[in-house]
């Protein structure tokens, strides 16, 4: 059994890492594709119909509760960064609806042969902190025996009901901005293949902690049309439900979009994660024709991705110091336009 004294490589521990380790886009259709509750709850405003980031339910006639889970296997070694970046994940779900979050409530799978369970509590450690600096309280959980390591949060947020932002109310015309930069999933393959410089680690690691906390305020902003975070599906996979759910195409621009500073060195060296080619295979006939260096970006799992948005023209100014404000650098990629051939074009 590894203790906490012995050097741990958490990454070692499993097959997949962070949101790269999702069933794939196409996958998960089937399993999802048996109905909805939505017309058995009148009160269920969002469910799993658009591929939201969180179900919503109206309490009353003016709030609503915002629920989401998520959790994965470890990302990153480090036990108390591994439980941070588990816990910011899945608390941005409740960002990207524009909430405000409540309390969480941890998921722990440990494989207790082989890890001390000194080092399960420092990922719970981890994900405290994380909560901390959300503003609430790691409330619970429930834990089990597991072959590999996993851990995750169950999130439970509220919103005033014209605050909630879904993935599929873009309109024609919105920009689209993104929050963070791509390169999550093949930065973190560089890790766990040991290539990963100390710089670009802790580069990549602080860009996983950072909370996507401006989704709140963004809720509040009437020119902001539509929301989502960039997970393990990609950015086209996450801007492909944004525009099936919207019935819009979109159009972005490549040289605009932004790339974690240092990526290039580990896209010469052609490292990627596999989920990164079983997202194109689910969706890639909805895009436009890739080059290579577009395919592994624009397809590369993210974990604790930054927030996707589509922002009315008028209010562009306005969204734009909102986050100058609040230290978000938001980068304009594309826009929204009538829905063609392809759900998106990459120029």
């Amino acid at each position: 059994m590894e203790k906490p004294s012995d050097p741990v490589r958490l990454t070692q521990f499993s097959h997949g890492g962070g949101c790269g380790c999702k069933i794939s886009p196409s996958v998960l259709k089937d399993i999802l594709g048996q109905g909805t509750d939505a017309g058995l709850f009148p009160d269920l405003m969002i469910g799993n119909s658009t591929s939201d980031d969180a179900a919503v339910m109206a309490i009353d006639g003016e709030r609503a509760i915002i629920s989401t889970t998520d959790f994965f296997m470890p990302i990153v070694d480090d036990p108390h960064d591994f439980g941070g970046i588990a816990a910011v994940n899945a608390i941005s779900d409740i960002y990207a609806m524009g909430g405000k979050p409540l309390m969480a409530i941890a998921i722990l799978g440990w494989p207790v042969a082989k890890l001390a369970p000194e080092i399960a509590a420092q990922v719970i450690a981890g994900a405290r902190e994380a909560c901390s600096r959300a503003g609430i309280p790691l409330a619970g959980g429930h834990s089990i025996d597991s072959p590999e390591p996993i851990f995750g949060l169950a999130v439970t947020g509220i919103a005033d009901r014209h605050q909630i932002k879904a993935n599929s109310t873009a309109t024609e015309g919105c920009g689209l901005f993104l929050t963070k930069p791509l390169g999550v999933g093949i930065m973190a393959t560089a890790g766990k293949r040991g290539l990963l410089g100390d710089d670009d680690r802790a580069r990549l690691t602080a860009q996983m902690l950072t909370l996507n906390s401006i989704g709140e305020r963004l809720g509040g902003m009437r020119s902001v049309m539509a929301i989502t975070d960039v997970t393990g599906f990609g950015l086209l996979g996450h801007l492909i439900e944004m525009c099936e759910g919207s019935g819009l195409s979109a159009v972005i621009d490549y040289s605009k979009i932004p790339l974690i500073e240092g990526l290039q060195h580990y896209l010469d060296l052609s490292i990627y994660p596999d989920m990164t080619m079983r997202n194109f295979q689910s969706y890639g006939s909805k895009v436009s024709t890739l080059t290579g260096p577009q395919l592994f970006t624009l397809c590369d799992p993210q974990t604790s991705g930054g927030l996707l948005l589509a922002v009315e023209p008028a209010g562009r100014e306005e969204v734009v110091s909102c986050c100058k404000e609040a230290g978000v650098v938001l980068h304009p990629i594309g826009s929204m336009v009538r829905r063609g051939d392809r759900a998106v074009t990459v120029q």
